[in-house]
């Protein structure tokens, strides 16, 4: 039998503190492993990318995930698609997983885990993008915060009606620009299609962390090369980040990977007027995480309807 997950289902299973917890074990285990994830990307001759990650696996689990996404950046939602979810042992396929679901909470949570290492714990924090994204990571800092205490949020988004609405859910306010929410916080998160650099070098100051979420394909661009030329930048993967995440096409390498950072082997941020850029590419392994977690709540919980696709 497999189960399916559908996005209510997962809303209902998923805690951001244990995927939080998931996520941390999985940076500091990932590097480790003996196959690498792939990422595989095309064109369509529609309005949209076609977007594999292939497989996701993590030392401990005995299963691994194939996720397919449809990306239309002009369709709500932009991102569809499915995770299958496969035993080690057989193949059997032991679950069929909301994909958009578990890359917003994958991606958003890793954001604010990768932004709560490099950042720091204090301060106001700027958004631009303010879409599911920014939403899971927002939840996630405030969840690592002490005693969830509260997030000064300044925000700006291309839809004015979707910053505002961003702004009164977190008790923040909305700028115009996004190099007016660097001017006004100390740590900055984009989550957007951008195509061309939104904040440059001159836009920054010394000690300011960016996380950078946007360019996880070939051509997006939130950042620029004069900007990620003076940071300390911190990758989920070296070889991803330089084809085709943030530094692809600049020429610049990776200070270190998040999860060097996690296990102590990498001090992330050098000193107090160091600028640091967190900028992940999403790796399948992450999918396998929260799909993981996912399923065994489920099981335990009865969440889900279960079917025989060889019936």
């Amino acid at each position: 039998m497999t189960l399916l997950l559908t996005r209510g289902d997962l809303e209902a299973v998923l805690h951001p503190l244990s995927c939080l917890d998931a996520l941390r074990e999985g940076f500091r285990a990932a590097d480790g492993g003996t196959i690498a994830g792939q990422r595989v990307r095309t064109d369509l001759p529609f309005p949209g990318t076609a977007t594999a990650l292939v497989p996701g696996l993590l030392p401990g689990i005995e299963a691994y995930t194939m996720k397919v996404n449809a990306k239309f950046p002009g369709a709500r939602p932009a991102l569809r698609g499915v995770i299958c979810l496969h035993s080690g042992r057989d193949g059997e396929l032991l679950a069929l997983i909301d994909s958009a679901t578990v890359t917003a909470w994958r991606t958003g949570l890793a954001a604010a885990l990768g932004t709560h290492v490099l950042a720091g714990a204090d301060g106001a924090l700027g958004v631009v993008g303010a879409g599911a994204q920014a939403e899971l990571t927002v939840r996630g800092l405030k969840a690592l915060r002490s005693l969830g205490s509260p997030i000064d949020v300044v925000v700006h988004d291309t839809d004015d009606e979707r910053a505002a609405e961003f702004a009164a859910r977190h008790g923040g306010r909305v700028v115009g620009s996004a190099a007016e929410v660097a001017a006004a916080t100390d740590t900055v998160l984009l989550a957007t299609w951008s195509r061309e650099p939104l904040l440059h070098l001159a836009d920054t100051r010394p000690g300011q962390h960016l996380t950078s979420l946007g360019a996880d394909e070939p051509g997006k661009r939130e950042l620029g090369a004069d900007l990620l030329g003076a940071a300390s930048v911190i990758v989920d993967d070296r070889a991803l980040a330089g084809t085709m995440g943030a530094l692809a096409e600049t020429g610049l390498t990776a200070t270190a990977t998040l999860g060097e950072v996690l296990r102590g082997d990498h001090p992330g941020r050098a000193n107090a007027t160091d600028r640091t850029v967190y900028a992940p590419v999403g790796l399948p392994w992450q999918d396998l995480a929260l799909a993981w977690a996912a399923y065994e709540e489920a099981r335990r919980s009865g969440v889900g309807r279960e079917v025989d696709l060889l019936a």
